[in-house]
């Protein structure tokens, strides 16, 4: 599974930006996908996730109310609408893909979880 990422770039604080990430193969839909996020020196860090099985969505608490994560089946694409934007929320934005079949919720939020990851996009906010 091949994952493409765009719609970074460079905001205020306080603004928008929306992600996508486009996904190759054909049961897309099955696929539960993920958003995390690499700031300079840290560790890969959790932002949302959304089942494939009924697209149920579930964030990390510092994006909860601020970010909105959504999937376009048809499309093979998910979505991160990002509002509210902080200078916190600088980092590269990576999208995953977990393909291997049915997995226990509370796993989702760990990026071993996940076997395809895209190239990232860059956020930056600025204050």
């Amino acid at each position: 599974v091949q994952l493409q990422a765009s719609g970074g770039g460079v905001v205020q604080a306080g603004g928008s930006l929306r992600l996508s990430c486009v996904a190759s193969g054909r049961t897309f839909r099955q696929y539960d996908m993920a958003w995390f996020l690499q700031a300079p020196g840290k560790e890969r860090e959790y932002v949302a996730n959304i089942r494939g099985r009924d697209s149920r969505v579930y964030y990390a608490d510092s994006v909860k109310g601020r970010f909105t994560m959504s999937r376009d089946n048809a499309k093979n694409t998910v979505y991160l609408q990002m509002s509210s934007l902080k200078p916190e929320d600088t980092a590269v934005y990576y999208c995953a893909a977990h393909t291997g079949g049915r997995t226990i919720t509370s796993t989702m939020r760990n990026p071993s979880v996940y076997e395809n990851w895209g190239q990232g996009t860059q956020v930056t906010v600025s204050s």
